[in-house]
């Protein structure tokens, strides 16, 4: 018997198909995949089934598109070998596992709990008795930041560990409120309301949560849909893309006190989210993407709107990239501040922009594409010093990337299919699994159906989850007061950690 069952991004397989390994084999043969660089692990989690617990792993092949799926079953009071102790970014993954179902490691590095939902399995687990890292002695002094965010009042508390102003480490624990987001893809019944759920799962990636779960649905269904449906789906990810790199780098502007740039930045990103609100009736996109069909078909008074956006757009980004990438006092703060070596972002599974500014090419848009990413050939933007800077690029370059893939796009603009079949009621025994690539990075939501169709479990990951720990790895040995300007340049998800 085969070790994994391979798939591709958004195909629908036989749950039972998948192979259930002993769990040492499914240890060893996990863990020695992603020793290769062009693999690593888009989701692991576990479900209950019949007393014991069904561990399901996804390890993706960037080199052939790839992704290979194991699973083993163990009862949650025996003791395992972790993964994390063979490979770092296996630690969020288990420490969930930990969290939901009472599993321990017998060498785990960092067994920590990673949210404080209402049903964990250990209901004493609480950010009242959180073991923060801590280093005694009489010359180092700890700070706390939070637990409200200042700027998006959202759970986040930061523990900081200094010698005067500088950074010696930073620990990071987020989730005091487990929204349920997943438990409510079951509890509720209709598509409508699933999408829904889908478009708020983080407020800023509607387009990215909404574009996953819509294919995710649809090959569950046995749909393909038409290339209407592609082209609105590829769309809307690019110009919320645009959208949010533009608005970042308005706030990284704004995080070392260039006022110019804070507002010539901030003000080009409303005319791209308000081009949603004129395609699709909402300026987040919600509402826009739906499994099956679409209430908002694109045509060509929207495409000459969407030009002229572009060609007022443009001049303005131009000219304001020249003046902040060349302006000593932006560059002092932005150079060699907040770096994660590629070592560092292969340690810790870092995906998106993070890990393409330190080296790692990982863009789901070129080595898992979907809908109209494959017609394309996407040449991900990479950088190599994994600073302030890189991650400052790494927009301005995406902005003008996605404008260019937009026009091309817009050469050649499928009509509406009006004669679009119904979709199917969800095949039975099922799993699948879809990957995007959002601007922040990899989103991959995971699904499972029992013998009558029903949804038995769904699973979302946002990329943030994976880049926590970067951020806090790039602040060591900064000063304390760089913190802003390195936590804006990861602009990683609160609420997308907290599903």
């Amino acid at each position: 018997m085969l070790n994994y069952i391979s798939v591709k991004n958004n195909q629908c397989i036989p749950f039972s198909s998948i192979p259930v390994l002993e769990y040492e084999q499914f240890l060893d043969y996990n863990t020695s995949l992603v020793k290769e660089e062009s693999n690593h692990c888009v989701n692991y989690y576990g479900i209950r089934k019949q007393g014991k617990i069904v561990l399901i792993c996804c390890i993706a092949s960037d080199a052939d598109g790839l992704i290979h799926i194991s699973s083993t079953e163990v009862k949650p009071e025996v003791q395992l070998e972790s993964f994390t102790a063979r490979h770092l970014a296996f630690h969020i993954f288990e420490r969930e596992i930990h969290e939901n179902f009472g599993i321990s490691y017998i060498d785990h590095p960092w067994l920590k709990p990673l949210r404080f939902p209402f049903n964990s399995f250990d209901k004493s687990s609480g950010i009242a008795n959180y073991p923060f890292y801590k280093i005694e002695s009489e010359e180092l002094h700890e700070v706390g930041v939070g637990p409200i965010h200042a700027g998006v009042i959202e759970p986040g508390h930061f523990r900081f560990i200094c010698n005067g102003e500088q950074i010696l480490h930073l620990e990071i624990q987020l989730g005091f409120q487990h929204r349920g987001i997943e438990n409510l893809f079951l509890e509720k019944k209709t598509l409508l309301q699933r999408t829904t759920l889908a478009e708020n799962i983080a407020g800023d990636t509607v387009a990215g949560h909404t574009t996953a779960f819509v294919n995710l649905w649809e090959s569950l269904c046995n749909f393909s849909p038409e290339a209407d449906l592609q082209f609105a789906r590829t769309l809307a990810l690019e110009l919320e893309r645009i959208a949010i790199h533009t608005g970042g780098l308005s706030a990284m502007c704004t995080d070392v006190a260039y006022q110019l740039g804070s507002s010539v930045f901030g003000r080009l990103r409303t005319p791209i989210v308000n081009y949603f609100q004129i395609w699709g009736g909402n300026r987040l996109a919600k509402g826009l993407l739906r499994a099956g069909k679409t209430n908002f078909p694109f045509d060509k008074v929207l495409e000459e709107k969407l030009q002229t956006v572009f060609n007022e757009y443009k001049p303005d980004f131009d000219e304001m990239c020249k003046e902040t990438f060349s302006l000593p006092s932006v560059l002092g703060r932005f150079e060699k501040t907040g770096v994660v070596t590629k070592e560092q972002a292969l340690l810790t599974g870092a995906v998106g922009m993070t890990a393409r500014s330190s080296g790692v090419n990982k863009d789901i848009r070129a080595s898992h594409p979907h809908d109209y990413y494959q017609l394309s050939e996407h040449l991900p933007v990479i950088k190599k010093h994994g600073d302030v800077f890189s991650r400052a690029q790494i927009r301005r370059e995406e902005i003008k990337q996605s404008i260019e893939h937009i026009r091309k796009l817009l050469e050649s603009i499928p009509d509406e299919n009006k004669k679009r079949q119904e979709l199917n009621p969800p095949s039975s025994d099922s799993f699948v699994l879809s990957l995007v690539e959002g601007w922040r990075g990899e989103i991959c939501h995971c699904a499972i159906t029992d013998e009558n169709g029903e949804l038995t479990h769904y699973k979302v990951k946002d990329p943030s989850l994976h880049n926590w720990l970067s951020l806090a790895l790039a602040v060591r040995n900064n000063e304390i007061s760089d913190f802003p300007i390195c936590n804006k340049s990861f602009d990683l998800s609160y609420c997308g950690n907290d599903l």
